[in-house]
């Protein structure tokens, strides 16, 4: 039994399929299917249920992929322990970013990371907070962005910056012509991102909207995934919605009015990680980054 063995059972549980595994793995066919027989005659016991359109893990084989899945987590962690003795600013960082913000920061930062730690080299995955906290617990990221706390114990939470949020308004809207915009004021139309997203959150309670209430009249069948269709909906007058400030420039020449709110509520970015992360340095250099990045794009007034 070897580390590269796991590595092939772990590949055919994710793809339930030989071919496709194979080709996640880089090697042929019958070199994976072959090493699978020899890791189910060294352990006696049969892994997976092959059929002719996919392949099941048996009872027995859900217990050991389990078992596979922390061994190839501990050698990622030997070989991070290692590879941070040597240099802990050069090597992969594996970082997962919320939706909502990656577009709009990863741009900012990518080249003065690059300039300031060449080393350094950033694996970006994009998706919701619960499943950056579950890719941060399962060793599949190294460290997060998220704009809510981790609400997780063995996860380590600090405060980036606070980004404002904005009033995006269509242009005929009553309070187009205003300065400010009071949140109270968007409460009945208020347009916000499907449920998973935490912006969705964050705008119903600075507008006081109830969750899963309050949509703009917008029909349930209709729900945005991405910022840009919310303000493609905004844009075409089905109602209001918050915006975070650093998307702004993106949607400038849209026909919608943006506008600061009186309230000026806002959202905190967090970089969040695990305690044990043998490389704290790389956490310091990217917060270090943007940091210097985002006080350049948003001074303080």
């Amino acid at each position: 039994m070897n580390l590269q063995d796991l590595r092939y059972l772990v590949a055919v549980a994710e793809q339930r399929h030989f071919g496709r595994a194979a080709e996640v793995c880089n090697v042929s066919q019958p070199t994976l299917s072959s090493q699978i027989r020899k890791l189910e005659d060294e352990l006696g016991v049969t892994l997976l249920e092959r059929t002719n359109k996919r392949v099941d893990l048996t009872p027995v084989g859900s217990q050991i992929l389990n078992h596979a899945q922390r061994a190839l987590a501990e050698a990622g962690q030997m070989e991070a322990v290692a590879r941070a003795a040597r240099d802990p600013l050069v090597g992969p960082l594996k970082l997962g970013v919320i939706p909502t913000l990656a577009p709009y920061l990863m741009p900012m930062i990518l080249k003065p990371l690059k300039q300031a730690y060449p080393g350094m080299t950033l694996e970006l995955w994009e998706d919701q907070t619960r499943s950056l906290i579950d890719g941060l617990r399962n060793h599949r990221l190294d460290a997060a962005l998220l704009a809510t706390p981790p609400d997780a114990p063995e996860i380590t939470d600090l405060a980036l910056f606070d980004e404002p949020l904005l009033a995006a308004l269509p242009l005929n809207h009553r309070l187009a012509s205003a300065r400010t915009v009071n949140e109270d004021a968007l409460a009945g139309e208020l347009l916000v991102l499907a449920d998973g997203h935490c912006l969705a959150n964050q705008a119903m309670a600075a507008c006081g909207a109830r969750n899963g209430v309050q949509r703009g009249g917008m029909p349930a069948s209709m729900q945005a995934s991405t910022l840009e269709t919310l303000v493609n909906l905004v844009a075409a007058g089905y109602g209001a919605t918050l915006l975070p400030a650093l998307a702004a420039d993106s949607f400038r020449v849209r026909e919608i009015v943006l506008r600061p709110l009186v309230g000026k509520s806002s959202r905190t970015i967090r970089l969040v990680s695990r305690p044990g992360f043998p490389r704290p340095q790389a956490l310091r250099a990217l917060e270090r980054v943007i940091r210097k990045t985002v006080s350049a794009a948003m001074p303080r007034k």
